[in-house]
């Protein structure tokens, strides 16, 4: 139930991701569309330069060391609480936050454990609004403007929709907390952290996206997924995945991804259309290529997806939106594509050291890139070619595969690693 002129926020954490919700919320304060009212982080005394920039004593905002303090001491003050929390922590913090009869907005993946994803989905039918999950691009104008063109033909039949998304991340990346690059947690529940499942999810739900033609807000199922996972970090999980799926829309999808890579960031998701090929590149361009010959570009306005997302939030609280723009229930199609993609490849494979650079050499901290990734990747989007064999096919009735796939991987790189040493 709403009860306050302006939605009431608190945001779970103040470093990491949480410090980007921290500035979007103080944005739309600032704005008087809603009010930070407190936070917590289990190191608060850590980010007393942020507090201080964030005005934390003017705005009156109660820090707290334990979100579950938090919460019994400001739930009748709270319309909202923003989860943007490491993924082993989504499911217990989400209950709570549930529990306490509060809205939800959970950065994005709410988990990648189909199991795990289906109790919290089960849990959030008690919630007054559906809980928000931080899939960052659904609610961009443009994408949604070129959906409701392609659902209407004006594009013709979509016949395939490829992604490469290349993502250049140092070693550093994997040493920023406990559980980058793992598969399994301390507790052994499952993470499965990589470019798939975390750092390029955006894009993949967005392929999938484009793929539900049932509706402007619709998801594509994976029916059959066939995956290669390799790595060049020294790391349990994959830096690289190549995936395809057959999926229910009948829209056959392509994913060529790596953390092993060169230069600037690149998150191509193209569409083959029967009148048109659209190349929708995030936050940078898209066109249009007419079979004609015409090229349309497409203009992509300045978006802040946090403050969208918090914005269409907001609305759904007040009665004037029926739902975000993902919820749990959205976010299945990919945790069960994700899942599907380690049933299918049954092991991470070692890129051989031939054609793996690593700069500084023997440092720590060091880049770490395979040779020619980019062209590996085109090739597979175009001519369908596996890098390292194909792989057999995984499909959904296989998912209670799942924990023992991984432990079987789990167990495989502490062998490779005690061989190493």
């Amino acid at each position: 139930m709403f009860h306050s002129p302006r939605p009431r926020v608190a945001i779970i954490g103040l470093g990491g991701y949480a410090a980007r919700h921290h500035e979007a919320v103080l944005a739309l304060e600032k704005l008087e569309e809603c009010r930070l009212v407190c936070t917590c982080d289990p190191r608060p005394d850590s980010f007393r330069d942020q507090t201080v920039r964030w005005a934390f004593g003017a705005r009156g905002i109660a820090v707290f060391g334990d979100y579950r303090e938090m919460l019994e001491r400001h739930v009748n003050e709270l319309d909202v609480v923003i989860i943007p929390t490491p993924i082993p922590l989504h499911e217990e913090m989400h209950a709570a936050v549930v529990g306490h009869g509060l809205t939800a907005y959970l950065e994005k993946p709410p988990s990648l454990d189909p199991q795990e994803l289906e109790r919290m989905i089960a849990l959030d039918a008690q919630a007054a609004v559906p809980t928000l999950v931080g899939f960052n691009f659904i609610a961009e104008p443009a994408r949604q403007a070129l959906k409701r063109r392609l659902l209407a033909g004006e594009f013709g039949a979509l016949r395939s929709a490829t992604l490469l998304g290349l993502w250049a991340r140092s070693s550093d990346y994997y040493g920023r907390n406990d559980w980058a690059g793992h598969l399994l947690s301390s507790d052994g529940r499952l993470l499965l952290d990589s470019c798939l499942g975390n750092g390029l999810s955006h894009h993949v739900h967005n392929l999938l996206h484009w793929a539900g033609l049932d509706g402007l807000d619709r998801w594509a199922e994976a029916l059959r997924v066939r995956a290669s996972l390799l790595r060049a970090h020294p790391i349990e999980g994959p830096d690289t995945v190549f995936l395809e799926a057959e999926t229910s829309s009948g829209v056959p999808l392509r994913l060529a991804l790596s953390h092993a890579c060169r230069g600037p960031e690149l998150h191509r998701e193209r569409l083959v259309c029967e009148l048109a090929e659209i190349d929708y590149m995030t936050q940078r361009r898209a066109e249009i290529r007419w079979r004609d010959g015409r090229i349309e570009p497409v203009t992509l306005d300045p978006f802040d997806a946090q403050m969208v997302n918090l914005r269409v939030l907001f609305s759904c609280i007040l009665g004037k939106t029926t739902k975000p723009p993902t919820t749990l229930n959205d976010s299945g199609p990919f945790v069960r594509l994700h899942a599907l993609a380690y049933i299918s490849a049954r092991e991470i494979k070692n890129w051989e050291e031939a054609v793996v650079i690593r700069e500084p050499a023997g440092r720590p901290a060091c880049h770490v890139e395979v040779v020619g990734i980019e062209a590996m990747a085109e090739r597979f989007l175009v001519r369908r070619e596996w890098p390292r064999g194909e792989p057999e096919p995984a499909a959904p009735d296989a998912l209670g595969e799942l924990p023992v796939v991984v432990r079987e991987m789990v167990a495989c790189a502490a062998l490779a690693s005690a061989g190493a040493g």
